[in-house]
């Protein structure tokens, strides 16, 4: 298992890993411990972040990415482990996601202790009054002064993780101001939930599910454009028909009009030869009788 706890200096975040560590069977990688470790030693990266750490700056992400890299290659840390401190700043998660790519290795949680800054300056301020009384030196890190500036520091910086891990649907938040128990409960039912896989792996499982879901939305869709499609073949096949019934309409006005005409011109035409064969007839009458009366007259003198 491998998972990364966020949250602010004081909040918890190195108890609740060693909590993990005995459940899991993990190590914890605290950057701030193996930093610290390198200054006690006098490495050179120690002697590079001992002045940034003293007055609670950040150290140089190549200097943090180093030491990572190195130390998940280390046998304690097959059966996973727990990035306390580390990322810092998106950045980081960024050069850590290179990272874990480059080893074939993916996270399996992030998890958000959540906290109030103002408990967490009262917190330092009794731990730092409780140190002095047992007669022991006060961590230059681990004052009032210094925690100010690493709060003002985290919410500048790292922050802006929370949004980072949550779009990547691997963040769980747990309120950090429960009890130590709770929180550590709270913990426990986050990876009961999602199983020894964690976040990611959860989330990768709920994509098809969520691919799926989009499916009928982009069939809704299709068969909105398709129906506004018809809907719009429809309307234009109705003003078509409307217009055919205009210019149908339109030519049954006209055509009384012109036939009355055409009927009318018809009966003219045929009166003229009819008036002439009558003139003729009326002629050949008239000729008939002036013949039989020629030849009645002759027949009398006879």
């Amino acid at each position: 298992m491998r998972l990364i706890l966020l949250g602010p200096p004081g909040s918890g975040k190195g108890t609740q890993a060693q909590r993990l560590v005995q459940q899991y069977g993990i190590v914890q990688l605290s950057t701030g411990d193996m930093l610290r470790a390198a200054v006690a030693a006098q490495t050179p990266i120690g002697l590079k972040a001992k002045d940034i750490m003293a007055a609670g700056g950040l150290v140089p992400d190549e200097v943090v990415v180093g030491i990572i890299a190195d130390r998940i290659e280390q046998p304690d840390a097959a059966n996973g482990f727990i990035l306390d401190g580390f990322p810092r700043t998106v950045p980081q998660a960024e050069a850590l996601d290179a990272l874990l790519k480059q080893k074939q290795m993916t996270l399996d949680a992030v998890i958000e202790l959540k906290v109030n800054e103002g408990v967490l300056l009262e917190r330092v301020e009794r731990r730092a009054a409780e140190t002095r009384a047992r007669g022991e030196p006060v961590r230059a890190d681990d004052t009032p002064e210094v925690l100010t500036k690493r709060l003002a520091s985290y919410r500048d910086q790292t922050e802006p993780l929370i949004h980072y891990y949550s779009d990547h649907r691997m963040l769980a938040t747990v309120d950090g101001m429960m009890p130590i128990e709770q929180v550590t409960a709270e913990i426990g039912r986050i990876l009961a939930a999602v199983g020894k896989g964690g976040t990611s792996r959860a989330a990768k499982n709920a994509s098809p599910a969520k691919r799926s879901a989009k499916l009928p939305t982009k069939a809704a869709k299709t068969s909105a454009k398709t129906a506004t499609k018809s809907a719009a073949a429809a309307k234009k096949a109705g003003k078509t028909a409307k217009k055919a019934a205009k210019t149908v309409k339109k030519a049954a006005k006209k055509a009384p009009a012109k036939a009355p005409k055409k009927v009318a011109r018809a009966p003219a035409k045929a009166r003229k030869p009819a008036a002439k064969a009558s003139k003729s007839a009326a002629k050949a009458t008239k000729g008939t009788r002036k013949t039989s009366a020629k030849a009645a007259k002759k027949r009398a003198t006879r």
